[in-house]
């Protein structure tokens, strides 16, 4: 199939301005020009200050502080398809919300599945996102979702650390499968944290299941929020013998005193990527760009290329 004969366009809302700025430049365009206007009350409005009439048009922006970040790529959205933009992709790097994708008590709203409501009412023809909470949430869109994933940029990675005993950890057991994922490409052994939670961001007992003594354990989890997890999972782990001990997070969301907790934890370094705004300097947080593999796939989506070959680790 021949790639699209429409023009394409790449916009950038406030939130994730410097990793859409790499995209770009990765993909050989200037972001387009749009200009977010603010009301003394708070209300804002994003104006595509140019043509987007018959172009397939790229939106990128996170949606981490989704009262601000979620309601501004809305509203980019809906300006393209009044505009007469003739496909709308939306970029989501991180998506918000996503921890919210059941009702795992009584009387809660399943956050994801709202927005992906919204984003599709809103006039999107295709979402293309990073790392998802849980994989499943794909099912909760009714137009179609590429699922990038960052194991293609943590592999080589964790690969070129030459670590002499690797052993793969899953902070909880709801990570377990990611972490054998990554397994399979070492041919390591898997350990479990067994994480009880009082509520939200507080734990109440950790456990490990299986043997981490002398070996260089390295954490996988898809969100960094509070660190609290994994500061507690590497202590314990050290405790257990280990030689060493990393993390790997896609979304680095760092809240609260979640810088502190990592400097002051067992963990030698914590890898993340840039899908979320920009990271704070830190001597133990190394931060892998995302921008190619992106670039990489609106090419692909532009030219009606294969998203899953991008899948591939040498």
């Amino acid at each position: 199939m021949p790639a699209s004969l429409n023009p394409i366009k790449l916009f950038a809302g406030s939130g994730t301005i410097d990793l859409a700025k790499k995209i770009a430049e990765s993909y050989g365009k200037e972001l387009g020009d749009v200009i977010l206007s603010r009301f003394s009350d708070g209300e804002f409005q994003p104006y595509f200050n140019e043509s987007v009439r018959g172009c397939d048009v790229f939106l990128i922006q996170s949606t981490n502080q989704p009262n601000d970040n979620l309601v501004e790529l809305l509203l980019m959205i809906d300006a393209a398809k009044r505009a007469s933009a003739h496909y709308i992709t939306v970029v989501v790097p991180y998506f918000g919300l996503a921890r919210q994708d059941r009702k795992d008590k009584p009387r809660v709203a399943i956050g994801a599945k709202l927005i992906a409501n919204l984003l599709t009412a809103a006039g999107a023809h295709r979402i293309m996102t990073m790392d998802l909470h849980a994989a499943q949430i794909q099912g909760f869109f009714d137009i179609p979702v590429d699922h990038l994933d960052a194991s293609v940029i943590f592999v080589p990675h964790i690969k070129s650390l030459k670590l002499p005993k690797l052993t793969i950890a899953s902070p909880d057991m709801g990570g377990s499968y990611r972490a054998r994922t990554f397994a399979k490409y070492f041919n390591a052994e898997v350990v479990i944290c067994d994480k009880q939670r009082k509520r939200a961001n507080e734990i109440e007992s950790m456990s490990i299941i299986g043997d981490v003594k002398g070996r260089d354990v390295v954490l996988i989890d898809d969100i960094c929020d509070t660190a609290r997890t994994l500061a507690k999972a590497a202590s314990l782990i050290m405790e257990k013998g280990a030689s060493s001990v990393r993390a790997v997070c896609t979304h680095p969301v760092l809240s609260g005193d979640a810088y502190a907790t990592v400097e002051n934890s067992a963990l030698t370094e914590l890898i993340v990527t840039d899908t979320i705004g920009s990271v704070k300097g830190s001597p133990k947080i190394k931060v892998l760009s995302t921008a190619d593999l992106f670039s990489r796939a609106i090419a692909n989506v532009n030219e009606h290329g294969s998203i899953s070959q991008l899948f591939k680790i040498d």
